[in-house]
């Protein structure tokens, strides 16, 4: 930082708060730390009794933090992002639309580990709606070097997108209902109503529900139906516990369709089961997705409808953050469920 004359410091940035009083009237700042220098501001000035300043000099290679948070926002953002403009230095990330937000959490650990870096971000892999605050950024003091933006713009290429939400696919879903209660009628079949509300929040569409008793034979006819009627998504409900009668895991895999987990380190949602019939997702839903409003499902079925293929080890990591604390008034996606690191 440096000391001008006023009429010298046109283009530079102001390095602190100057107030203005007017006697009987006002008390404040007339210009804020971090304003940028203009020809009309001169006048202004001279007349509040600063004749000279103390400032920054952006020819000297330095970038403002304005707009440092403006190149670091737009460097990490992929599709799905709106930028807002910078306020006290810092820009706000917000879903363009509905959809699953994504972040390459290595590369945001990199980034953050650059000197006067700051990017902060909501938790990854959750369903999020348009016009949510996702992230935010912007550099620690108020000037930094370009080299350090262009630093951090390297790193975000090398990663791109650091931070992107990808929309959701529309998908035919087909669902089979096991049990022989439901499927002779004994009780009324609850699931598929559940099910409906929630694959038409996520943009898809449930084709057909099939009914079937606790028969293997059965379920493996019933999956290729729904697969030869063009359902890309099955889901099964019921007989996902270790009861003998409990057949549907069973019935998965004699499907032929690959396992690719039975088991799920989430309460509630231990009893779920993946696979893939080709390329169509199979899922074994417990019966927890009924009676909660954050489950399995909510952890594995949006990243599906986003295209992404689910892997094993996806699963596994959800054991970290996978404890529903079963709060009176259910607070997800805003609570800590699912979302390990």
């Amino acid at each position: 930082m440096k000391v001008l004359p006023v009429e010298e410091s046109v283009g530079m940035i102001l390095g602190h708060d100057i107030t203005q009083i007017v006697p009987g009237i006002c008390k404040g700042p007339a210009f804020r730390r971090g304003h940028i220098v203009s020809s009309g501001d001169i006048p202004v000035l001279l007349n509040i009794g600063k004749e000279h300043l103390y400032v920054f000099d952006l020819a000297d290679g330095l970038v403002h933090e304005d707009d440092a948070a403006k190149r670091i926002a737009k460097a990490a953002s992929g599709k799905g992002i709106v930028l807002s403009e910078p306020t006290e230095g810092k820009v706000t990330l917000t879903a363009e639309y509905d959809g699953l937000l994504k972040i390459d959490t290595t590369a945001l650990f990199r980034l953050n580990s650059i000197k006067d870096m700051a990017f902060c971000t909501i938790h990854n892999n959750q369903t999020v709606i348009k016009g949510r605050p996702l992230a935010g950024t912007r550099i620690v003091p108020l000037v930094i070097e370009d080299e350090s933006i262009c630093e951090v713009e390297a790193l975000c290429a090398s990663y791109f997108p650091l931070i992107q939400v990808k929309p959701f696919i529309s998908k035919k879903v087909g669902v089979i209902t096991t049990g022989s209660e439901v499927a002779k009628g004994r009780i009324k079949d609850r699931f598929g109503p559940v099910l409906h509300k929630k694959f038409e929040k996520l943009g898809s569409t449930i084709i057909d529900q099939l009914f079937v008793s606790d028969d293997v034979e059965k379920t493996v006819a019933a999956i290729h139906s729904l697969k030869a009627a063009g359902a890309e998504v099955i889901v099964l409900t019921g007989g996902m516990s270790v009861d003998p009668d409990d057949q549907t895991p069973t019935s998965i895999r004699a499907s032929g369709a690959r396992e690719v987990i039975y088991g799920s380190p989430t309460f509630p949602g231990a009893m779920f089961m993946l696979a893939y019939l080709g390329d169509i997702p199979v899922l074994g839903l417990p019966g927890c997705v009924m009676y909660y409003n954050a489950s399995i499902f909510d952890l594995v079925v949006p990243r599906i409808l986003a295209d992404e293929d689910v892997t094993r080890d996806d699963i596994v990591a959800l054991g970290h953050g996978g404890f529903c604390e079963g709060c009176s008034t259910c607070r997800y996606p805003a609570c800590g469920f699912g979302k390990g690191v």
